[in-house]
């Protein structure tokens, strides 16, 4: 196990430099800054630094704004647009059963609809997350925050499936924007003291996601409400679709009134500025005028950049600028040691999607698929490969068979508790994160739901399906905030919401895989899927091993 990291520091030699700074953030920080081979410039701490009492560094000057309002405000509207890209991804898995007429669907196509809003991630992440890393965290967020709720109202009004997969790529490249630098924004409000917990806290709205979707989904699909004619279909999943929009819009209004982030700001030279946004935050947290804030300065020293250095930069436009920029953070993403945080960031989270959207994105549809089987055997007892060879081969599978998009509200019901069994887990999250740490939780949750998957083989009727789904929703969910909190935090500033766009092109990579190879593999080789999906979940899960201790260290 390999709880810290090398012990090598070096300065990186860089064509593209500019007059930005970093902050001084204790020893670890100096540490995986350079470890990282960033192209910010090379700083020191001030030996001096506790003598002066109006001087601190980014970790002190953070704490003395005290905990308080503000970042109770900030998780809320975080956690808000956590929880508006976690419906918007989650919708599909509760459309399909009863889109599946409307759009003339079949186990292929809805796997390539479960699976096209991940691939528009793909393509968003990187893009959203390299800007973020030169434009700002709040710039982006707004602006794909409100293009993610565009593309979704769009998306309610298509009527053919060719249509409805082009809005849903490009929902999925907006949200691409949101999932990797909301993260990023977050984090770097936090003192290192909370920030464990408070990333769990962030992550437990990923749950609520979850929770709202399968609620307003149980309340309107099932009913009769829309209109229809010969020449337009607006029914119930597509009120349901519409409806999963607006928090998108608000969200995007309500970041409007949040600041930058004074960590990315100390990143890019503008000490002021977080000096301003520290004063603030105090203000709101205490009560007490801003003035009253006590540091006055932050620490750091700057290397003087080069007479050439300074030309080259001045030479060049703001938008060549950030292109340079963004193309220089990703190459040093993959520079020795970082690659190794990289590559393993990477693995981890491929295979923990796989397993993650590869079976909760299915849940309703093998509840409605127990449903059918139930209904045509009197109740009987079938395992899941039984009733999906019946469902495909003899059921409303089966070419030319007679379309039905009545959907019992039973089936909503069990992934409405599904999803809330998630709830006690985010609270065991929230209060052990700090104590327990990122890795024990991560492996802990890997293990437990990859074998969870295998059981899904044992699963002989709607009963036991129910408690196996629910067992893994509960201990998938543990994982995912230890694996977004550990991403987040290994990542140094100047390359963190860069390096977690990357991460979660893998991820939503693995959810591509795992919804089209599960949707095939379900129904033409039904034994495959779960033991697939246990040997990656708990074989990516181990790598975390492999990074370094992150719990309560000050963010790099």
């Amino acid at each position: 196990m390999v709880e810290g990291e090398p012990q090598t520091k070096h300065k990186q030699a860089c064509d593209v430099k500019d007059e930005r700074l970093l902050n001084g953030c204790g020893s670890k920080d100096l540490e995986l800054a350079t470890l990282g081979a960033t192209k910010d410039l090379p700083v020191k701490l001030n030996p001096d630094a506790d003598k002066n009492s109006d001087k601190a560094d980014f970790e002190k000057a953070i704490e003395l704004t005290r905990y308080g309002k503000f970042h109770f405000l900030l998780l809320a509207v975080c956690g808000f647009v956590s929880t508006s890209e976690e419906m918007d991804v989650i919708s599909m898995s509760f459309i399909l059963p009863s889109a599946q007429c409307d759009l003339n669907l079949n186990t292929k196509t809805k796997g390539w609809l479960n699976s096209i809003i991940f691939i528009g991630m793909m393509a968003g992440a990187y893009v959203w997350g390299s800007v973020a890393d030169f434009l700002g965290r709040k710039k982006v967020l707004i602006v794909s925050s409100f293009m993610n709720a565009l593309c979704i109202v769009a998306s309610s009004f298509c009527q053919s499936y060719e249509l409805f997969m082009v809005f849903r790529f490009l929902n999925g490249a907006a949200l691409g924007g949101s999932g990797p630098v909301i993260w990023s924004y977050f984090a770097e409000f936090q003192p290192k003291s909370k920030r464990g917990s408070m990333l769990s806290f962030m992550a437990a709205f990923w749950t609520l996601g979850n929770l709202f979707v399968a609620g307003l989904a149980w309340l309107i699909i099932p009913s009769e409400i829309g209109f229809k004619n010969q020449y337009f279909v607006y029914n119930s999943w597509r009120i349901f679709l519409l409806i999963c929009s607006f928090p998108s819009f608000i969200v995007a209004a309500l970041l409007c009134f949040l600041p930058e982030s004074p960590k990315f700001l100390l990143s890019q030279g503008r000490s002021e500025e977080a000096i301003t946004i520290f004063r603030y935050i105090y203000h709101v947290n205490t009560g007490n005028d801003a003035d009253d804030y006590p540091v006055k300065h932050l620490i750091y020293e700057q290397e003087e950049l080069t007479v050439e250095e300074k030309a080259k930069i001045a030479s060049r436009g703001k938008f060549q600028n950030m292109i340079v920029d963004i193309l220089d953070n990703s190459k040093q993403l993959f520079i020795s040691p970082i690659l190794r945080f990289t590559i393993i960031s990477i693995t981890i989270n491929f295979t923990f999607h796989i397993g993650y959207y590869g079976l909760m994105m299915w849940f309703p549809e093998l509840f409605n698929r127990f449903d059918e089987y139930s209904r045509a055997h009197n109740g009987s007892e079938a395992s899941v490969c039984e009733v999906t060879n019946y469902v495909v081969n003899i059921g409303s599978h089966v070419a030319g068979s007679v379309c039905s998009d009545k959907i019992s509200s039973t089936v909503f019901m069990e992934s409405l508790i599904t999803v809330s069994a998630a709830l006690p887990s985010n609270i065991i999250a929230i209060l052990g994160m700090d104590r327990l740490g990122r890795k024990f939780f991560l492996v802990f949750s890997t293990v437990s739901s990859g074998i969870c998957s295998a059981c899904m083989y044992l699963v002989y009727n709607k009963t036991h399906n129910l408690i196996v789904s629910a067992v893994f929703s509960s201990v998938i969910s543990c994982g995912n905030a230890a694996l977004d909190s550990l991403i987040t935090e290994i990542f140094p500033t100047n390359l963190r919401a860069t390096g977690i766009a990357v991460s979660m092109v893998a991820a939503r990579l693995g959810g591509i895989i795992g919804n089209i190879v599960i949707a095939q593999l379900l129904d033409l080789y039904c034994p495959a899927p779960t033991f697939i999906v246990t040997a990656l979940l708990i074989g990516g899960g181990l790598l975390c091993l492999f990074l370094p201790n992150t719990t309560l260290k000050p963010l790099s």
